[in-house]
């Protein structure tokens, strides 16, 4: 679950960095097109990176609020997921005896 986690993370770094790479790599190539395409590349990367860091700052908050939020009522934390699992186990088990028939 934990490699899971970091997937999107780790796909995103490595897109950045492939787009710097060629970036970099295309520094030397003169044309008109060529520019643009890195300037708009280069662009559409600092955007891409700050969309990524509000995104971060808002699971962030989320789960401090969260948190506080079952520190505070931990009984009624508790039995909403247990009854949110319940219902979860109940639907998957009625679809599952549905596609038996």
């Amino acid at each position: 679950m934990d490699k899971q986690a970091h997937q999107p993370s780790n796909d995103t770094g490595t897109l950045a960095e492939d787009a710097r790479a060629f970036i970099a790599a295309t520094a030397d190539v003169a044309g008109e097109k060529v520019g643009e395409a890195r300037k708009r590349l280069a662009a559409a990367l600092e955007r891409g990176q700050e969309i990524c860091d509000r995104v971060r700052e808002q699971v962030a908050e989320g789960a401090k609020a969260t948190d506080e939020a079952v520190r505070k009522h931990p009984y009624q934390a508790v039995s909403i997921a247990f009854g949110v699992g319940a219902l979860i186990g109940y639907l998957i088990a009625r679809r599952g005896s549905r596609h038996n028939d």
